[in-house]
């Protein structure tokens, strides 16, 4: 028998999507003995497995029913108050129905997408902006138009002064959308005046905010700032978080957090999707929250964190040359570097495999194509002394390309 042309009956979304970059090279390197400052996982010694043990066990021994079941597509009342007040959320606008529980954050993205955009609309990014997201908008048929960063997160008078340009073409924004803290990848993050103003803007045109928000517990240094959420009173902001960088990505849990209205929506969209997040898991989240545990992990999970992201300042400013510059995260998992323009980060990474170590070429972050003499460098999965030799020979990669 012949085999089916699979390709003839592929829907259009399925015909123009496209393979992660990130994840082509995550596989590339897996089996081998590169060492890899590629890919933006939690480091395993961070997962607090004693205790997922103890409470797995205790939940399923004291309430298997429940826990093996079906369970409401909101997500699990208990984990959702815990959310609320552990955010500190304004208690008269933001109740049990402003959130519902994900099966982590790239359903939510992917979930908002559906919700938002239509082919054709337009979604403004941060020049650069996290792939994963990008992708999804891009699916959908949405039109990315992106906004250069500096060191206080997206330029909001460039912000203003574009959207006033596409208004006068006719064309339709939806949503901006912005990872406030320690960007991925950039490791920027957006500055108090800067939360307040982009809310404004976003008022003044009449457009959703979609805050990703996968870090801002992983502060290492400097003062916490309230989420562009907190300063909501239109119902405008819509805010993703996860438990992905802070407990383990494996229980694969997250949230959203808007308007009543916005959340009804993506319950409904969600039961097309998967019914409900995994009650099992949440179950387990939530008892682990409630034990008071969350807090001291994040703490633990801060100086694994912060000890990496030094190690890899000082190698950087050891082994990489003069002409090439990068930002000092004050929390997160990524330093974002510029290298020379000569130099094509894209075709460079091949070289740099062949040293064993990988990297995630800048480009892939912006929607606009720019970004080739760029990279994202990850801390957060390597072992300290990896992330040393990574950057030694990452370093003489970036100096062969230089003068040769």
């Amino acid at each position: 028998m012949p085999l089916i042309n699979s390709e003839e009956l592929f829907s259009k979304l399925a015909r123009q999507s496209k393979a992660s970059s990130i994840r082509e090279i995550l596989k590339i390197i897996q089996s081998s003995d590169v060492i890899s400052l590629a890919g933006g996982m939690p480091d395993p010694i961070t997962f607090p497995v004693n205790d997922l043990k103890e409470i797995c066990a205790d939940v399923l021994t004291r309430d298997s029913g429940r826990a093996l079941q079906y369970s409401s597509t909101e997500g699990l009342l208990q984990l959702r108050k815990f959310l609320l007040q552990w955010l500190d959320l304004d208690k008269k606008r933001y109740q049990t129905d402003n959130i519902v529980i994900t099966s982590g954050s790239q359903q939510g993205l992917d979930l908002m997408s559906k919700a938002l955009l239509d082919p054709g609309d337009i979604v403004i990014v941060e020049l650069p902006s996290y792939l994963a997201a990008l992708n999804a908008f891009r699916s959908y048929g949405a039109e990315m138009i992106g906004i250069p960063m500096d060191g206080e997160g997206m330029q909001i008078d460039l912000l203003d002064k574009i959207l006033k340009q596409i208004t006068k073409k006719g064309k339709k924004v939806k949503f901006i959308y912005t990872i406030s803290n320690f960007q991925n990848p950039a490791g920027v993050t957006m500055s108090l005046s800067r939360r307040k103003k982009i809310l404004k803007i976003a008022s003044k045109h009449n457009l959703f905010i979609l805050e990703d928000n996968p870090y801002d517990k992983l502060r290492f240094e400097g003062k916490p700032l309230p989420s562009i959420l907190s300063f909501d009173e239109e119902g405008r902001v819509i805010n993703l978080g996860t438990f992905s960088k802070i407990l383990c990505p494996g229980l694969r849990l997250a949230w959203i957090t808007g308007n009543k209205e916005i959340i009804e929506k993506i319950v409904i969209l969600k039961q097309a999707t998967d019914l409900c997040t995994p009650i099992l898991n949440q179950m387990i989240a939530q008892e682990y929250c409630s034990k008071g545990c969350i807090d001291k992990n994040i703490d633990s999970n801060i100086s694994v964190y912060r000890e990496k992201r030094d190690v890899m300042l000082e190698s950087l400013e050891k082994y990489f040359p003069e002409s090439a510059f990068w930002n000092k995260p004050e929390g997160g998992f990524f330093v974002f570097v510029t290298l020379p323009e000569k130099i094509n980060a894209d075709e460079m990474l091949y070289d740099a495999v062949k040293e064993k170590v990988a990297y995630v070429s800048g480009s892939s972050f912006f929607a606009n194509g720019e970004g080739k003499n760029t990279m994202r460098l990850s801390f957060c999965y390597p072992a300290v002394d990896d992330i040393k030799e990574g950057i030694k020979r990452l370093g003489k990669v970036i100096e062969k390309q230089l003068y040769n």
